[in-house]
């Protein structure tokens, strides 16, 4: 049984309600930061500062740490899916990871070598911003071959590369060109507009899957991320906020990896909502068409379960069912039911003189006269080769024998027309045994009623015999 549940839709004016509603939280949600960084260009006093080294190194440390744990597992979804957006992401966070953590290790030198320390921040940012660009617009392209992915010259080629860069920030931050302002702000302002550039091609491209907003939601973090180190000083409170909302995309953009990593290790097969319940309901679909289709084979096989394949009629298992069941009504209420066991007269010689294929249509003939004889609610079975037993619910000893006699009758008066077109005569023994007055069990019961039979046969045939 099958239970449907159907919803009124809303009227279309609501669905593009919450359709708008739903993208302006999501952007009202991106930029978020812009307020605090705003807040922050206005009202803060320049003059607070927070300067704390050992924090400094603690916090770069753990996002080391967490760097290399999303690094691994986005590397592990690339391997799986070789999508190219997971390629370049797992490399954007490795190159963040390898210039950055030098950022954290050159903090006990901001008092004595200002730029060593602070430009491998900047540093990193761009070669992740960089990294990320080229991924999203590798989106969608077909998977990398299984395998490319796993040769390890490649990524080894990427980490010589970003050592490289490690080198000559370490060049540039010795160098007298690393006091000028310029150096800093190239920097951070090329992560801050290829982070922009990032936000803009998903917009333009129209990627709405759940992880890519995700993900655009993250680049809008480390875009104004980059505005705020840009706006801010070292150490001041504009500074600490630029930390903060960078790793708050971050955070946010290694939750979507891990997503992907939990479910089908891919950034473009996660669906939406709307996908989803499409989905769902197509699947419902089709499970209740399985299901429909399951209970008509179901139904069917009980149907050849129960039944002789060549008559029609109940076969032997099922007459017994029906009779220990007719039994249980009986001493529940105490109506009488009888039984008949039928067997044809001379049914080899059919054989032996017609070929069995006539035989096998006489027994199907037999069935159809001995339905059309009984009541609607009686049943026919076939026990053995030319032997029936007939089940007469509430039918005591009288109405049993003029059932029999019409079955018996209605055998005897009438041809068998074969489809060989020949006429085949046939003539039937009936045996009778009523519950209660010849026994209260099924093994008495088709006993006495076989032993009737037999009487019927030794009589001379074609003739019913009830006591």
């Amino acid at each position: 049984m099958s239970t449907t549940f159907s919803f009124e839709e809303p009227p279309r004016i609501i669905g593009t309600v919450t359709k708008v509603y739903s993208g302006l939280l999501v952007i009202g949600f991106a930029l978020v930061p812009a307020f605090l960084i705003a807040y922050l260009a206005f009202f803060q006093d320049p003059g607070l500062k927070f300067e704390s080294h050992a924090f400094h190194e603690i916090a770069i440390a753990a996002a080391t740490l967490e760097g290399l744990f999303v690094t691994y597992v986005t590397w592990r979804c690339y391997l799986s899916s070789g999508e190219p957006l997971l390629r370049w992401l797992t490399l954007g966070f490795m190159g963040f990871v390898l210039v950055y953590a030098l950022h954290g290790a050159f903090t006990g030198m901001a008092h004595h070598h200002i730029w060593l320390f602070l430009l491998y921040g900047p540093a990193s940012r761009l070669v992740m911003s960089v990294l990320l660009l080229v991924g999203l617009l590798s989106y969608h392209r077909p998977p990398d071959a299984v395998e490319r992915r796993s040769k390890p010259r490649p990524w080894l080629a990427w980490v010589a590369v970003f050592v490289l860069i490690d080198l000559l920030v370490g060049l540039i931050a010795t160098s007298p060109i690393a006091g000028s302002l310029a150096v800093r702000l190239s920097m951070e302002g090329g992560a801050l507009v290829f982070s922009t550039l990032n936000v803009m091609a998903l917009m333009l491209r129209r990627i709405r899957s759940p992880l890519m907003v995700i993900y655009g939601i993250s680049i809008t973090s480390f875009a104004l991320a980059s505005l705020a180190f840009i706006l801010g000083k070292p150490w001041n409170h504009m500074w600490w906020l630029a930390h903060a909302i960078f790793a708050a995309g971050f955070f946010l953009l290694s939750y979507g990896v891990v997503q992907a990593f939990r479910t089908t290790r891919a950034f473009s097969t996660i669906y939406t909502q709307e996908e989803l319940m499409a989905r769902l309901a197509e699947a419902m679909a089709r499970t209740e068409n399985a299901l429909q289709e399951l209970q008509r084979t179901n139904h069917k096989l009980e149907q050849l379960a129960a039944t002789d394949p060549l008559t029609g009629a109940a076969n032997r298992r099922e007459f017994i069912q029906q009779v220990e069941a007719e039994i249980a009504r009986a001493r529940r209420g105490g109506a009488p039911f009888s039984l008949l066991a039928l067997d044809l007269d001379h049914f080899k010689l059919i054989n032996d003189n017609y070929g069995h294929q006539v035989g096998d249509e006489v027994l199907q003939r037999f069935v159809q006269k001995c339905l059309k004889a009984i009541r609607p609610y009686d049943g026919v079975a076939r026990v053995g080769g030319e032997e029936f037993m007939v089940l007469l619910p509430r039918a005591a000893l009288d109405v049993a024998r003029s059932i029999a006699e019409r079955v018996r009758g209605a055998v005897a008066t009438e041809e068998f027309h074969t489809g060989t077109g020949r006429a085949v005569a046939v003539t039937v023994s009936v045996g009778i045994s009523e519950f209660g007055r010849d026994g209260d069990t099924i093994d008495t019961l088709l006993r006495v009623a076989d032993e009737r039979l037999y009487q019927a046969k030794h009589a001379g045939r074609n003739r019913v015999v009830a006591r």
